[in-house]
């Protein structure tokens, strides 16, 4: 048991043990303390000086330290808001609101950005330092499919910059010059399309300000919903329903997907679909193919694909290694073709040509995934859970008061495996589920991989061994991208001996993706959301992909009767490239 320590805070004695720094310690003590640098996720950095206290050791000696880098000591007196610090914080933020574009109404984090909060708070109304002039402002950087950086907002906290190397090992965005023109920005200036940006949105979500936002795309869809020569289809990704509730104050974790598929009928989509189904429908193709390649002699490991910041990453880093990449579109690339295909089969007056298909998703490179050459046209419009939240609060709907309504048929119906896609872990134990039945004939009896589970920064690597009648199948499961590398570098060198391996590039999974509400000051959010998907698997009457009826359906009346057939590979399955070609602006 570890030993317990205390300290004094304000007055007050507060016990630590292992907190990793004195600002933990504080916060879990009742108080708080302002800052802009600190995520419970990353490295301190210690780079903002807003989290500043005043400690005095036992020896009487006093000093001002960042509380997001020192550790506890025992014995020590902490006060948060001596005169002296109180005025350091007001002269931080006057200073960053003196190079800040001040046009907080027309911002996107207006009401959300900490700089705006904390300038509140501390009652900042005359800033005594010179504003730059509009000319000295750096260009926005809106092109490219999923996020706007926007430099005139930067405070240079480094949160994103660290987000990018600790995440991904990517290093996208850095610091670049010194003193008063240091700048955060991708290498020599670049706009991040023209860099091996993946799109995954964690710098965003780290962003305590509005210099690194969302790309919106609400505008758009609501010229398709008004449109009369539409039919406007909406497919929800399993994530969305267990974390757009924190938009309207419900708890993380709670599953509102009734509401939604009500709140989507009430923006005048026409029909509402759900990503689930064409989860199970992923599933069903992907353990086709690892059986295909376990039996046959395929490349293996076998790679999962449903992660398009993860594909990215592959075609810009790794080109050599990807026939590793199963050729299974994501769920949302398989969905948007067969709605535009199939539809008209199933409902009178739609017509190929007039069906257009919404999705709202948890990930900001699904926007990316929805325009690459081998996808493009097939997905039209890819909302995040924050726009679709935007919306249902634009259109005056009462979220909370909605009476759950079920999805439209025939891709509406879904099994366990298909919601817990959400969770880093998800996609491969649904896969495994399945694979079973393909090689043996018999369910899998104990479908709870609980080796396969865990969304926080201690489960970001996770092995399990899978007995299908003798053969020892190792799946891995990995999320960042960082961690990725780890094991694609141990391919590489031939020490590698897992047969699967399922990478999401955000931490946790699609549960923590960019396009979610914000979770960065609170890491247990997003074990609370992976949570709900599992409940909710548990509560389903079917927990198996090939269970689900009406993907036995699909396949009997589309798809050539089974998976891996000549009809469901063409529409189905995908392809890629040494490098993606051709530019956003291109594209457009």
């Amino acid at each position: 048991m570890t030993d317990k320590k205390t300290l004094f805070i304000e007055g007050t004695e507060a016990e630590f043990t292992d907190e990793a720094n004195l600002l933990e310690v504080i916060k879990k003590a009742g108080f708080n303390v302002p800052t802009f640098c600190y995520r419970p996720d990353l490295t301190s950095f210690g780079a903002c000086r807003m989290c500043v206290v005043e400690v005095e050791y036992p020896n009487g000696r006093k000093m001002i330290n960042s509380s997001c880098t020192m550790p506890p000591e025992a014995g020590i007196k902490v006060s948060l808001n001596t005169e002296k610090i109180r005025k350091i914080r007001k002269t931080v933020l006057e200073l960053l609101l003196a190079n800040h574009k001040r046009e907080c109404l027309t911002c996107d984090k207006s009401g959300k950005c900490e700089l705006q909060k904390y300038a509140a708070e501390y009652g900042i109304e005359d800033i005594r330092f010179p504003k730059l002039k509009e000319e000295e402002y750096e260009p926005v950087d809106t092109f490219n499919p999923s996020l706007v950086r926007d430099p005139s907002k930067c405070i240079l906290c480094g949160a994103c910059v660290r987000a990018c190397s600790e995440f991904q090992g990517h290093s996208v965005l850095g610091f670049e010059n010194r003193g008063s023109k240091t700048k955060v920005q991708p290498m020599n200036g670049r706009y991040l399309s023209q860099v091996d940006c993946v799109f995954c949105g964690q710098c965003q979500a780290v962003c305590p300000t509005g210099a690194i936002t969302l790309k919106y795309d609400i505008d758009r869809v609501w010229d398709l919903i008004h449109n009369p020569e539409k039919k406007v289809v909406l497919q929800i990704a399993p994530s969305v329903r267990i974390a757009l509730g924190e938009e309207f104050n419900l708890e993380a974790g709670d599953n509102t997907i009734g509401k939604i598929y009500a709140a989507a009928r009430r923006l005048g989509f026409n029909l509402v679909f759900d990503t689930n189904f064409s989860a199970d429908l992923t599933i069903t193709e992907e353990a086709n193919e690892l059986v295909e390649r376990l039996t046959k002699g395929g490349v293996l490991p076998m790679f999962t694909s449903c992660c398009p910041a993860w594909v990215r990453y592959m075609e810009t880093q790794h080109p050599d290694m990807l026939q590793h990449l199963s050729s299974c579109k994501s769920p949302q690339g398989m969905l948007s073709p067969v709605i535009k295909e199939f539809l008209p089969k199933y409902y009178e007056g739609y017509k190929k040509e007039d069906i257009a298909v919404v999705s709202v998703m948890p990930c900001t490179a699904k926007k990316y995934e929805a325009i690459r050459e081998q996808l493009y046209g097939q997905t039209d419009i890819v909302l995040t859970t924050k726009e679709f939240a935007k919306m249902i609060k634009s259109a005056g709907i009462d979220f909370k008061k909605l009476k759950d309504e079920k999805a439209d048929s025939p891709f509406g119906l879904y099994s366990g495996a298909g919601t817990i896609f959400g969770a880093s872990g998800g996609v491969a134990e649904a896969a495994v589920r399945t694979a079973y039945y393909y090689v043996t004939g018999e369910e899998l009896k104990d479908i709870d991989i609980k080796p396969l589970r865990g969304v926080d920064s201690s489960s970001r690597t996770k092995d399990a061994v899978i007995d299908i009648k003798g053969k020892k199948v190792k799946v891995r499961v990995v999320s960042t991208l960082k961690e990725a590398e780890k094991s694609i570098q141990e391919i590489k060198t031939g020490k590698a001996d897992f047969h699967i391996l399922e990478v999401m590039a955000c931490p946790g999974g699609c549960v923590n993706g960019g396009g979610q509400p914000i979770s960065c000051d609170d890491s247990k959010i997003k074990e609370r959301r992976a949570e709900g998907l599992y409940k909710e698997d548990t509560q389903l009457e079917y927990r198996k992909s090939h269970k689900n009826p009406d993907i036995i359906k699909l396949y009997n009346e589309c798809l050539g009767g089974k998976p891996g057939s000549h009809e469901a590979h063409k529409l189905l399955h995908t392809s890629y490239s040494d490098k993606f070609t051709g530019s956003y602006k291109d594209i457009k």
